[in-house]
């Protein structure tokens, strides 16, 4: 009777943890699209197919790029930052669209944000050279859609322009809001 009592106890807790844990995840990234500030990416089209995954574009910004002429303090061209944070200070321009000002591997070392600037973090993708650009990988990069959707809006991105509302949180990480054609909405993120 005791060993049966143990296993429905465990099985109970294991329960609650599970939930509990799928619970933070959703609440953290519905945090995101409330709370976040938001900002207009242009979007540069890239190959997205994968045929396992189902239905997605994958995009590319103007931001995925960083020349090393923004980074502070410069770049040396002898550290390895590839899958190193690396934080981006954002301003948005006359289009409406926003646009790398500044970039640091440590946040710390960009210049204060002004009213209207945003702080975004994203991750080294490949080594920086002193010259250069750094490649910076979001986690805005996939954005998954209806069944059959996504090949029509591939061919799209190759001829008029797209962009991306995403909400960036004060911690610096984003989520994308809404995905636009021009400025037609096509797809808005719910929350939950």
């Amino acid at each position: 009777m005791n060993s049966t009592r143990l296993v429905l106890i465990g099985a109970i807790l294991i329960s609650v943890i599970q939930i509990g844990f799928l619970s933070w995840n959703i609440a953290g990234r519905a945090a995101v699209l409330r709370d976040g500030q938001e900002v207009l990416l242009k979007v540069q089209p890239v190959d997205p197919r994968d045929l396992l995954r189902g239905d997605y574009v994958r995009l590319g910004y103007d931001i995925s790029t960083i020349p090393a002429a923004l980074f502070v303090p410069p770049l040396s061209g002898d550290g390895d930052y590839e899958q190193h944070p690396v934080w981006v200070l954002l301003h948005k321009q006359a289009d409406g669209h926003f646009a790398a000002k500044s970039a640091a591997f440590d946040r710390a070392a960009l210049p204060a944000a002004e009213p209207g600037e945003v702080v975004i973090r994203g991750m080294a993708a490949g080594r920086p050279f002193p010259e250069g650009t750094t490649t910076v990988d979001y986690g805005l990069e996939r954005f998954y859609l209806p069944e059959g959707e996504g090949r029509p809006i591939e061919t799209d991105m190759r001829e008029r322009p797209f962009s991306v509302v995403a909400a960036v949180a004060d911690n610096g990480s984003a989520q994308i809001k809404r995905f636009l054609d021009g400025t037609t909405v096509l797809f808005e993120e719910p929350l939950y």
